[in-house]
Parts: structure tokens; sequence; C-alpha cells
């Protein structure tokens, strides 16, 4: 604890991506602004919109839905793009809504359960409790680089392995067409 008394605190900006709540360390937000058209970049990650013109500054946009392995749900009117830094770089990242700037003290803040951390979640710094809700704190430089670039996308909708029928599968198709021929 500081000589003051005081708990340390974090200063965050809070947003909204498929109705959860994230946020940033505030040092790391340049400045939020309205959606703008982007113009595609050809072979580009699946999660990279493309890039957009910030006063004659080029800025590559990714859509946080999608890096995230969340669906997409498209723009609304209070989508924004935040400009962060990661990695010394001004990004764009599209969210759904900028909701707040918070003050939460530091001992709020609890590291993610040994149970949802993979090397495909170490972006996630920690979970904040703030009046009752559950805020994932994000670590942009690994959220946005370009190692995690790799990893395929995963959407929400999509059924997971075990969920799908095996008349959905080629294998499965196979066996359902064995066992109608043997039965006829």
């Amino acid at each position: 604890m500081p000589a003051n008394g005081q708990t340390s605190e974090k200063h965050l900006v809070l947003f909204v991506i498929a109705g959860e709540k994230y946020a940033v360390d505030i040092n790391s937000v340049y400045e939020i602004i309205r959606p703008q058209p982007v113009t595609r970049v050809p072979k580009a990650p699946f999660f990279v919109e493309g890039i957009i013109n910030l006063r004659g500054k080029v800025v590559p946009v990714v859509d946080m839905r999608k890096r995230l392995g969340l669906a997409n749900a498209g723009q609304t009117k209070d989508s924004r793009i935040m400009v962060v830094d990661s990695n010394g770089e001004s990004v764009g990242i599209i969210v759904d809504a900028v909701t707040e700037v918070l003050r939460i003290p530091a001992d709020s803040i609890e590291p993610p359960s040994n149970i949802i951390v993979s090397t495909a979640s170490d972006y996630m710094l920690g979970i904040a409790k703030h009046d009752g809700d559950m805020i994932v704190l994000l670590h942009l430089d690994k959220v946005l680089s370009k190692e995690q670039a790799l990893a395929p996308p995963v959407f929400d909708d999509e059924p997971l392995e075990y969920e799908k029928s095996p008349a959905t599968t080629k294998m499965g198709q196979e066996e359902t067409k064995a066992t109608n021929a043997a039965v006829s």
C-alpha cells in the first residue's frame, strides 16, 4: 500500500464487445473515433479489416470480434474505432461501444483462472470486479501480436466438434450410407 494510505488504482477505458465488458489501460489509448471507410488489404490476417487514413497516417484496423473469436454482428451507431498503441505502433480496434473511463482499485483485479488461461487466451491481464460486473482486462500487445495472428478463427455460432451429429461429418455420412445400404 502506498505511504499516503491510498490504494493504487488502474485507469482504464471500458468498452463492450458482444455484450461483454473489456478494458485496456488508458495510457495505451490515443483516441476514439467513429467508424470510417476502411481500405481492404489483400492476404491480411482474418481479423484485419484493412487500413484507414487518420490525419495523413496509415493505421491498420482490427475487428476485435473476429480477433477474439466471436460472431460478427456488424457495426451499429455505437460502434467505435479505438486507436491504441500496440508494440509501439498505432492500431485501430473496432469495438461495439466505448462506455466509460474509470478508475478501479488494483486490488479488485484478479489474475485469470488457470482453467481459462491457455496459449490462445494469454492476452488476458486479469479480471476486474466493478459495481457487480466482471471486466476482462486485455493485454493489447498480445491480442494484436503477429504470432497470435496465426491462430485460426473460431466463432461462437459454429457447433463444437462433439456437438456435430455423425451425419454432418464426411465419415458420418459414409457410415450412414453404409448402414442404409445394409438395411435395404
